[in-house]
């Protein structure tokens, strides 16, 4: 019995957007050691998403990397077909990826939120529809929002914006999903240390930032996975259509 129930964990598939780099990259990383077969999605960087899937692989795992722009529904379909044909199943669904661009609430950056809503939240809205479509029982759905919604920071409307709607949808969704044993959850992490994150930014402003927290800290990328990990795993089978907020207590 025991080897059987390993074999089942060793088949089982998931599928993390964004997943080249950042929080992301240390998802498919934690996924894969949890026994996950991993697909890297990335948008367009190609090389850093084989990269991924070679650590990957290097620590006995399984990993495929799969091009697809989120915002595109031809992309998304075309990701979980290539999923099931080469990996055969889909059993977690982790939409990491998203943008984030500051500008204020003007007339004149109205397109920023128009893109930042087509990436986060249209985004968000075709990939969990497909994983909808194709997980069974059992399944687990993760989207991402932000701790950011709880401080309301200028410049961030459009993403506040954006991420406000994911955990709108992520309760919609685990509602309709009712009698199949889908998970629907969103982790909302605080400031995270990425190379995204540091771009751009002064030691001064950093440690303003993270004296937001208790801990007086910036997060780990490590923390946000081991969170995913949690929900994707056994032990968060009762946890449904909650908004996780790993943010060290910022709010």
């Amino acid at each position: 019995m025991t080897n059987h129930a390993q074999k089942d964990d060793a088949n089982k598939v998931a599928i993390v957007t964004g997943a080249s780099r950042g929080i992301g990259r240390e998802i498919a990383l934690k996924l894969a050691a949890d026994g996950f077969a991993v697909v890297v999605n990335y948008a367009g960087n190609a090389e850093m998403a084989g990269q991924v899937v070679d650590e990957i692989e290097k620590l006995g795992g399984r990993a495929i990397a799969l091009q697809g722009d989120i915002a595109d529904a031809d992309a998304v379909e075309r990701l979980f077909a290539e999923t099931r044909e080469t990996l055969g199943r889909v059993d977690v669904v982790v939409n990491n990826a998203g943008r984030m661009e500051m500008a204020e609430m003007t007339m004149a950056n109205v397109e920023v939120l128009d893109r930042t809503l087509s990436t986060n939240l249209r985004g968000s809205w075709l990939v969990m529809a497909k994983a909808a479509e194709v997980l069974e029982a059992g399944g687990r759905i993760i989207a991402f929002s932000s701790s950011v919604l709880g401080k309301s920071f200028p410049g961030y409307g459009a993403y506040i914006a954006s991420k406000a709607g994911v955990e709108g949808l992520v309760k919609v969704l685990a509602n309709e999903l009712r009698g199949r044993e889908i998970d629907v959850n969103a982790v909302a992490p605080g400031p995270v240390g990425t190379e995204l994150f540091y771009e751009g930014k002064s030691d001064e402003l950093v440690a303003n930032i993270a004296s937001m927290s208790p801990f007086e800290r910036i997060g780990e990328p490590q923390e946000i996975a081991d969170v995913v990990s949690f929900l994707a795993g056994p032990q968060g089978r009762w946890v449904n259509a909650q908004i996780l907020r790993a943010n060290g207590g910022m709010v």
